[in-house]
């Protein structure tokens, strides 16, 4: 197989080039020193680095796989926002002796991702590197509606989430343990797929604050709670999980539970809405704001638990 050192810089961007998605935001897309973009609104702007075995394995993930990830993991931050994705820039670090077909189905993967969302590979850069390194800028708008951060939520409002938890954490359990139990929770660990326009959804119910569940349930709705100065209780019963992590849990002696609370990756959306009247078809209500304390409690404990830290593990 041809690498990416035989082929050249040059050769790897046109055969690669055309396979990446394009947008109808583009005016200017890749070839020249930067991309030209149109934006309707205000943009939103937000980035991401993927490293080779600390975010993925070669041996767990296709490279179809690496380019999703890459993809949706972005898409998410922005419509976390409330606002709408547009374009990525990428940027490949990676070695000489890396197959160029991997640079290819790498492309593939982020075409599979983002062409559903009308959205756009515009630019970015290519370099060499000891391991695959992968960095994302992502830019979304906002058509004209008011981006919703983290720090408007009011006590006495419902907290809801927009899809199951715990799922990607149960993959990863699995991949970690060698022993493949649930097909789907493995897939989802390795491709996650947020519903793109749940966070605008939420915004246009009157969301208050808004964020994706990137670092586990209770670690970011602890974030949350600090931008908006309010604390959270989470209901465990309530948080929404496929009912394949519980035998995912019994055959791996985990805790499916945990998984739910404090599990990463999966990036569904994380809202505060003023009632639960607000809140839209499809989500799930797990606790409301209150101003009796600070921080994250959980059926009414201070959790030990708190999810992922990228420096603590």
């Amino acid at each position: 197989m041809m690498t990416i050192g035989d082929m050249g810089e040059d050769a790897l961007i046109a055969a690669f080039a055309p396979r990446l998605p394009t947008t109808d935001a583009e005016i200017l897309g890749p070839g020249d020193d930067a991309a030209v973009v149109a934006v309707d609104g205000d943009l939103v702007v937000s980035s991401d680095v993927l490293l080779e075995d600390h975010h993925f394995r070669l041996d767990w993930s296709s490279p179809e796989d690496v380019g999703w990830r890459a993809a949706m993991q972005n898409l998410a931050d922005i419509d976390a926002m409330g606002a709408v994705p547009t374009a990525l820039q990428i940027t490949l670090a990676a070695p000489p002796a890396l197959e160029a077909d991997w640079v290819l189905r790498f492309a593939d993967g982020l075409r599979e991702a983002c062409e559903p969302h009308g959205v756009g590979v515009v630019g970015g850069d290519l370099s060499a590197s000891r391991q695959i390194s992968i960095s994302v800028t992502v830019l979304g708008e906002t058509h004209g509606m008011e981006p919703v951060t983290r720090a408007d939520a009011l006590p006495g409002q419902v907290v809801a989430v927009s899809g199951p938890l715990g799922s990607a954490a149960a993959g990863l359990a699995q991949l970690s343990a060698g022993k493949l139990v649930d097909e789907e929770t493995v897939g989802l660990f390795l491709r996650p797929r947020p519903r793109i326009g749940a966070g605008l959804e939420a915004a246009l119910h009157g969301a208050t604050a808004l964020m994706d569940v990137s670092d586990g349930l209770v670690r970011d709705a602890g974030r949350l709670a600090r931008a908006s100065e309010v604390g959270i209780e989470i209901d465990a019963v309530s948080v929404p999980r496929l009912p394949a992590l519980d035998g995912v849990a019994a055959a791996l002696d985990g805790d499916a539970t945990a998984w739910a609370l404090t599990g990463g990756e999966d990036h569904h959306m994380l809202a505060v809405l003023p009632s639960e009247g607000a809140v839209p078809a499809g989500w799930t209500v797990v606790g409301r704001t209150t101003d009796a304390f600070a921080g994250v409690r959980v059926d009414g404990e201070v959790p030990t638990a708190q999810g992922w830290d990228h420096f603590g593990g």
